[in-house]
């Protein structure tokens, strides 16, 4: 359907408009076949190869990245290249995942036909359930009938948000089915701002710690806020235990008289903490609902257990978590 219309945004919104109807008939469409290929995956001892030629091409290198970075090992193979020696990539324990609007390709036939010569599961994705690919496929993924957005039916829009959202689809199922946490997501995604929201508070803190006993001086208190430089200084009880923090707040309302005062008189009594398998972005997220700058660092936010450690959100800063 051409629009009349010039305007970008009637143009966009006609766009968007058209693709998320497709999504729609897709869920809709989603049977015991999606099922089949999810077991099919999980069942594999070896990788998901995924492969595509155009546009739906670059949807399968999509596909892969996403799989791989999710606890699904996976790997794009060209099609041109397959044929060219590529295909030796492709295993006895793989699943080999082949994505095409028309499912007629003639790039894919030897990929198609490796899959079968060599016994290796064929999922294929494609909007026609007659075409060569799908009658060859062990499941087959239908994608519906839905008018592509781009107005002539001739230019891929539609067929492969379908597609994206297919694949996003098993990934997550996979995902779940595996219960991938986000401790597995940060050994995948080390770099970036990611991986440093999910970096473990252990991984940051310090372990040379400011401590100083209930009935110390508040002399002493003050002498290890300035050696250590967080701004703070817990307070412990003769068990080792932290019962208390000193904070800039704790002594601007104990002015007067200050230094005759002792830790345990000063002291805000059981301080919070974060535990040290706590992600980064837990600790960052108490700092700011709390408005402090540091957090004692214990196994249970229990008053009879020692300081692990101390977190500055500086020490959130330099990790590129804030």
């Amino acid at each position: 359907m051409t629009s009349s219309t010039t305007d970008p945004l009637d143009i966009a919104r006609r766009v968007i408009g058209i693709e998320a109807q497709a999504l729609g008939l897709l869920a809709a469409s989603l049977d015991d076949r999606f099922t089949k290929a999810v077991d099919l995956i999980l069942a594999a001892k070896g990788r998901v190869i995924v492969s595509g030629m155009g546009k739906s091409g670059h949807i399968a290198r999509k596909m892969a990245a996403t799989f791989a970075s999710t606890g699904t090992p996976a790997q794009f193979v060209h099609p041109a290249e397959a044929s060219h020696g590529d295909l030796g990539m492709m295993l006895q324990g793989d699943v080999v995942l082949v994505l095409s609007n028309s499912g007629e390709t003639p790039e894919l036939a030897d990929i198609v036909a490796h899959t079968r010569r060599f016994d290796i599961p064929l999922i294929g994705i494609a909007s026609r359930p007659d075409s060569t690919l799908l009658r060859a496929a062990d499941v087959a993924l239908v994608l519906p009938q839905a008018e592509e957005a781009c107005g002539t039916g001739v230019v891929p829009t539609t067929s492969t948000t379908m597609m994206l959202a297919l694949g996003d689809a098993l990934a997550v199922a996979l995902m779940e089915r595996r219960a991938f946490t986000p401790e597995h997501f940060r050994v995948f995604h080390p770099g970036g701002k990611l991986g440093a929201r999910l970096t473990k508070v252990r991984d940051l803190m310090h372990t040379d710690l400011p401590l100083i006993g209930a009935d110390r001086p508040m002399s002493e208190a003050l002498l290890a806020i300035s050696r250590y430089g967080f701004g703070v200084v817990g307070v412990m009880g003769q068990d080792g235990a932290l019962q208390g923090i000193i904070t800039d707040g704790d002594l601007r309302r104990h002015m007067e008289g200050l230094l005759s005062l002792t830790a345990a008189q000063v002291m805000t009594a059981n301080p919070r903490s974060v535990a040290p398998d706590a992600l980064a972005e837990v600790a960052l997220s108490v700092m700011n609902d709390r408005k402090i700058t540091c957090l004692f660092v214990k196994d249970a936010p229990d008053p009879t257990l020692p300081a692990l450690g101390i977190l500055h959100i500086h020490d959130l800063l330099r990790a590129g978590v804030v």
